[in-house]
């Protein structure tokens, strides 16, 4: 059965929310490092209200790292009865973080309707031209050996295709979220293939909030990479926030979680970062209802 809300987004409530709230939360379904009753016991000792689970998809493929496709509606089903046991506790909420790669994942209504998912995450994690793929937060090795082979080096034309890719999946995809919205910063720091001051970067990222301005999208402040050591920043950067909030696009704070104790890593930054930009509140956004945090 098609949830009617996934199709037409009538938003039911708007909920302003005491406590700390995470939709960005992977288990062991993918690549993360609890089950989810772990991760769901560690979120009432730290105070949250509301968690969100999100498997990596790329339904109806998968790599590694992806939720397996045969084991989507288990996922659904744990979620939805853990949701039911713990339900005087705290509120638990079922989501995909989808991976765009067309032609294979598109982030289509259809895609992912069949599991009734309360929100789905658009992620861009492959960047691909006729050459092959590669995965820009891959390790810094892998990141550079596709650059290489894949963009012949140029570490330019990788960004643009990326920025490109996700302008793609904002304008054509079905979904409340946008997670990590300059994700190949990840691996800058050790690789230096591109230069974050330059015109023709801060241009891409001009032009992608201009399309992100014409949805109903949420941009998450993503705390991952500080989590797992990888930068001392988050994502996306703070000139990408001012343009953000010069647009009037909400945001919302995600640690991104794959290893429980850091599920609220460097929320506190995140805030001061948001508060710093002149953001009053964060917004999580679902296809029923949204979750309102006051800052």
């Amino acid at each position: 059965m098609i949830n009617k809300n996934f199709q037409n987004n009538n938003k039911i409530s708007h909920s302003m929310t005491e406590g700390k709230i995470n939709f960005h939360t992977h288990s062991t379904f993918c690549d993360g490092k609890n089950s989810p009753e772990e991760i769901i016991q560690t979120a009432i000792k730290k105070g949250f209200s509301v968690l969100g689970f999100s498997s990596h998809s790329i339904y109806p493929f998968a790599e590694t790292w992806h939720i397996s496709p045969n084991e989507h509606h288990h996922y659904v089903e744990q979620i939805r009865q853990l949701s039911q046991k713990y339900q005087n506790e705290i509120k638990i909420l079922c989501g995909f973080e989808a991976d765009f790669l067309p032609p294979y994942s598109k982030l289509q209504e259809n895609q992912f309707a069949a599991f009734e998912p309360d929100y789905l995450i658009g992620a861009v994690h492959y960047v691909s031209n006729q050459n092959g793929w590669l995965t820009v937060d891959d390790s810094a090795e892998n990141v550079q050996k596709g650059i290489d082979q894949i963009f012949q080096g140029d570490g330019k034309a990788c960004i643009c295709e990326y920025f490109e890719t996700q302008r793609k999946m904002i304008s054509t995809g079905r979904f409340n979220i946008l997670a990590h919205p300059d994700l190949p910063r990840k691996r800058n720091g050790l690789l230096h293939f591109f230069d974050e001051t330059e015109t023709w970067y801060k241009e891409q990222i001009i032009q992608t909030v201009r399309t992100i301005a014409k949805t109903n999208l949420t941009v998450e402040i993503n705390t991952g990479a500080i989590a797992r050591g990888v930068m001392d920043d988050v994502y996306p950067s703070q000139f990408f926030l001012e343009k953000l909030f010069e647009a009037k696009v909400p945001i919302c704070i995600n640690s991104d979680c794959h290893n429980a104790p850091q599920l609220d890593a460097a929320f506190d930054k995140a805030q001061s970062i948001a508060r710093k930009i002149g953001y009053k509140e964060l917004v999580y956004p679902t296809f029923k209802e949204d979750f309102i945090v006051r800052l």
